[in-house]
């Protein structure tokens, strides 16, 4: 019975740290997606500037002049790389949610020979029924 406790014990903790792993990784997507609006929308600026204006490209506490080709390139590869960070979190987060399903499958079969061992053995519960 002690040997049954502490697996389960062991199976509730990796369930446990499966769910934290899991809001971890929604957490990251969260922040990429925010990142991938975030470029998203200094595209869009670009789009409408008008020929010869200046774009200034704040490096510490200085603001230093870029060609707009440049400062679109940078921007094109961010948001490449951004887009490819959110398919791996995203493919992560399909295998955490994997993992958390059969550790919830496993933590109920375990649960339910916990509790028939509590009863005695006895399949189906309470013991003998009695006719009134």
């Amino acid at each position: 019975m002690d040997e049954l406790q502490a697996h389960l014990q062991q199976l509730s903790d990796e369930y446990t740290k499966l769910q934290q792993d899991l809001d971890a990784a929604v957490q990251s997507r969260q922040k990429l997606e925010s990142q991938r609006q975030e470029n998203e929308s200094v595209k869009k600026e670009f789009d409408r500037l008008k020929e010869g204006e200046t774009i200034y490209k704040l490096v510490g506490p200085v603001l230093l002049k870029q060609e707009k080709f440049e400062a679109e390139g940078t921007v094109k590869g961010r948001l490449e790389f951004i887009g490819k960070e959110i398919d791996r979190v995203e493919d992560n987060i399909k295998d955490i949610q994997k993992k958390i399903e059969s550790k919830r499958a496993e933590l109920i079969q375990v649960q339910a020979a916990a509790q028939q061992a509590a009863q005695g053995g006895a399949p189906g519960g309470k013991g003998k029924e009695v006719a009134t």
